[in-house]
C-alpha cells in the first residue's frame, strides 16, 4: 500500500472526500515528523512509538567491491510496534499455523482420551453387569411378592362378596320357608275347622 492507497482507504473508512483524507494523513505524518525531528517520541498506544536514535560511526563493507567503507555518525529514526499491532500481524500471518497447531494438539488430546475411554470400560464392565443383574433380581422378586400378595387379596374379595351374597340369600330363604310354614299351617287349621 503506498500514500495514493493510504489516502483511497482513509477516505473510504471516514466517508469524506478524497482530497480531506490527504489533508488528514499528511497533518498525521508531518506531526509525527516534526517530533521525531526536534527529539521527541510520538507514543501511539497499541500502534508503536516513533523516535530518533543516534547510531555511532562503524566500519562497514561494500557488498560489490568488498573493501571496507567508513560510515560516520547519524541520528535515525526508530519504530517500535507496539503489542496490539504485534498481535494483529502476529495473528494475519501466524494465524493459520496456529490454528493447525491447535487442531493437531486437539487430534491428539481426543485420541489419547479415546484410547483411555476403550481401557477402563473393559475394567468397569463386568461390576456394571452384576449390579444390573442384582437390581434385576430385586425388581422381579419385589414383582412377585407384590403379585403374590394381589392374588391372595382378589382370592379373599370373592369369598367375602359370596358370603355377604349368601347371606342376604339364606335370609331370603328363611322368611319364605317360615312364610310357607305359617301359610301351611293355616291352611291345616282352615281344613280342621271345615272337618269339625
Amino acid at each position: 500500500m503506498n500514500k495514493a492507497q493510504l489516502i483511497d482507504a482513509v477516505a473510504e473508512k471516514l466517508e469524506v472526500s478524497r482530497r480531506a483524507a490527504g489533508e488528514a494523513v499528511d497533518a498525521v505524518l508531518d506531526g509525527i515528523t516534526g517530533a521525531v525531528v526536534s527529539g521527541d517520541k510520538v507514543s501511539l498506544t497499541g500502534f508503536g512509538t516513533f523516535e530518533s536514535a543516534k547510531r555511532p560511526a562503524r566500519i562497514a563493507r561494500n557488498p560489490r567491491t568488498g573493501e571496507q567503507v567508513r560510515v560516520a555518525a547519524a541520528t535515525v529514526p526508530k519504530f517500535r510496534a507496539g503489542q496490539a499491532f504485534k498481535d494483529s500481524v502476529n495473528g494475519a500471518k501466524g494465524g493459520a499455523k496456529k490454528a493447525a497447531a491447535k487442531k493437531t494438539a486437539a487430534k491428539k488430546a481426543t485420541t489419547a482420551k479415546a484410547a483411555a475411554a476403550k481401557k477402563a470400560p473393559a475394567a468397569k464392565a463386568a461390576p456394571a453387569k452384576k449390579t444390573t443383574a442384582k437390581k434385576a433380581v430385586a425388581k422381579t422378586t419385589a414383582k412377585k411378592t407384590a403379585t403374590a400378595a394381589t392374588a391372595k387379596r382378589a382370592a379373599a374379595r370373592p369369598v367375602a362378596k359370596k358370603t355377604a351374597a349368601k347371606a342376604p340369600a339364606t335370609k331370603t330363604a328363611v322368611k319364605k320357608t317360615a312364610a310357607k310354614s305359617a301359610a301351611a299351617k293355616k291352611s291345616t287349621a282352615k281344613k280342621a275347622a271345615k272337618k269339625r
